[in-house]
């Protein structure tokens, strides 16, 4: 009963923190336009790139960063996984492609671009080896 009741407490804590990463661009941009908030485009190769796992792990789940994301961001991730039982839909990787054509044309992964909510770059960067409350900090930092 005891890790019955720890596991609840982790659960619930985890359920609070949680980001919401967006299904779709379209559904993305219209709750950017709805919440008035910037959008968190990340181009990922969720299944391949090294950086790109390394974001996930270190930041993307921090707690740091969950906060400010639920409270401060819009978030889609346009991943490119290379695996076989990783692949996308095909109308999905499509999406992904032409957001990769219009934000990402050199194919650099990771690659973090905020938009505001109509969808023009407020800043990019990539993976950068720092504590989450430092990439939240680069984030705001191309909020103007």
């Amino acid at each position: 009963m005891k890790y019955f009741a720890l596991y609840l407490c982790l659960s619930m804590s985890l359920a609070v923190y949680s980001q919401d990463w967006q299904p779709n661009y379209a559904e993305a941009v219209a709750t950017a336009n709805e919440e008035n908030k910037p959008i968190l485009l990340v181009f990922s190769g969720s299944d391949w790139c090294g950086p790109c796992m390394k974001l996930d792990r270190d930041v993307w789940s921090s707690p740091e960063f969950e906060i400010y994301a639920t409270r401060r961001l819009v978030l889609y991730r346009a991943d490119f996984p290379r695996k076989k039982g990783h692949r996308l839909p095909k109308a999905l990787a499509a999406e992904n492609g032409r957001l990769a054509e219009s934000y990402n044309p050199n194919g650099y992964f990771p690659l973090i671009v905020l938009l505001d909510k109509k969808q023009q770059v407020l800043g990019k960067t990539g993976y950068k080896k720092m504590p989450p409350q430092d990439y939240v900090s680069l984030l705001n930092s191309f909020v103007k």
